[in-house]
């Protein structure tokens, strides 16, 4: 009985070509064998049924026999899938790079196809402390660093000053060399970057004195980074190519980092918000009266109109933090307590009292 590899793929007739890739890389996902729950049958019908429909001519022949597809198969009208481990028959006409995404088989499925390429930097990740205006307003601080970094003296190159860079004589300047790999389909020839070069393609022919010929050496740096008005505590900042430098003139890594805010005394943050609190007088609350208070800007005046309760908070607008990488502030919120008075004379208890009973 024929088989139906649209039903195999789970996938309509119609489907388009993007369909079938993805509904093939997500079961080949599910039933590798060498994944939990995979299963090695599954996953080769998966493929073959892949094989024909992921290739547009093996597809249409497919769709015209119908069930008469697997004698076609049988007089040479297409090359099949005689066995899980017979490499040959299972690359024809299959996308390789599909498993190479999915598996980590980047140099063994496609790699032979990619230009190699030299290394990149690994990323820094570092943690500052600034304090809590330097976060409202924004601060430029000083952070050194022990790392990789590009050798001064050949400027990356690997090459001594007098000398120049020649092409790779291992790899004849691809970066990467072919080599024998034993994998789950069996030994097969993979193609894996140079290790001389380390897939830039090139060496020096002469080599640094200074990195020996990396590229790299380890010092201390200074880097001067800008903290953005408004950043809060625990977000990040990038700096794209300031992690470690690459060995053979490969990419940098990133630098990564993160702030911790000091707390502050008289303020609180919530997001964009600033929060404080003032104390105010029996008789200020009940009469009214202008008070000074602290804002992140300095003192100003606040009206404390009459009969104000405890608790009641007043909004300041645009004295708050300034919206990141945005114009404009939030608010502050200054919530007032009414001091209750303590140890009172004979005339001011009479005055309550006279106060309570009216």
């Amino acid at each position: 009985m024929a088989k139906d590899y649209y039903k195999i793929l789970g996938v309509s007739k119609g489907a388009s070509a993007e369909e079938i890739k993805k509904a093939f890389r997500e079961l080949a996902h599910k039933y590798h064998p060498d994944k939990n729950g995979g299963n090695a049958d599954q996953f080769k019908e998966i493929n073959e049924a892949y094989q024909v429909l992921g290739n547009q001519d093996k597809r249409q022949q497919y769709d015209q026999f119908g069930t008469t597809f697997e004698n076609a198969q049988g007089q040479g009208g297409f090359s099949g899938f005689d066995g899980f481990r017979d490499f040959s028959g299972f690359a024809n006409g299959f996308d390789m790079g599909d498993l190479g995404e999915m598996f980590g088989f980047g140099d063994i499925f496609g790699g032979g196809r990619k230009k190699g390429r030299a290394s990149r930097g690994r990323d820094i990740e570092v943690e500052m402390q600034i304090d809590f205006r330097e976060a409202i307003f924004g601060a430029e601080k000083v952070l050194e660093m022990y790392k990789p970094s590009i050798c001064k003296n050949c400027s990356g190159s690997g090459a001594d000053p007098k000398s120049k860079v020649v092409s790779c004589p291992n790899c004849g300047g691809a970066g990467r060399v072919q080599a024998v790999q034993r994998t789950f389909l069996g030994n097969i020839q993979t193609v894996v970057t140079c290790d001389k070069c380390g897939g830039a393609g090139k060496i020096p022919e002469k080599e640094c004195s200074v990195c020996r010929g990396k590229g790299v050496t380890r010092d201390s740096q200074k880097l001067k980074i800008k903290i953005p008005a408004g950043i809060d505590d625990g977000e990040t900042i990038k700096l794209s190519g300031e992690g470690e430098a690459a060995e053979h003139g490969g990419k940098s890594g990133d630098l990564f980092l993160t702030v911790k805010v000091k707390s502050d005394r008289e303020f609180k943050r919530k997001k964009d918000e600033i929060l404080s609190k003032v104390g105010v007088s029996f008789a200020e609350a009940a009469l009214g009266e202008k008070i000074e208070v602290e804002t992140l800007d300095g003192k100003i005046k606040l009206t404390i109109p009459p009969g104000t309760q405890s608790g009641q908070i007043f909004r300041l607008k645009g004295k708050g933090v300034p919206h990141l990488n945005s114009y404009g502030r939030g608010d502050h919120l200054i919530e007032v307590a009414v001091v209750t008075p303590t140890n009172l004379s004979r005339r001011q208890k009479e005055l309550l009292e006279e106060l309570g009973a009216s």
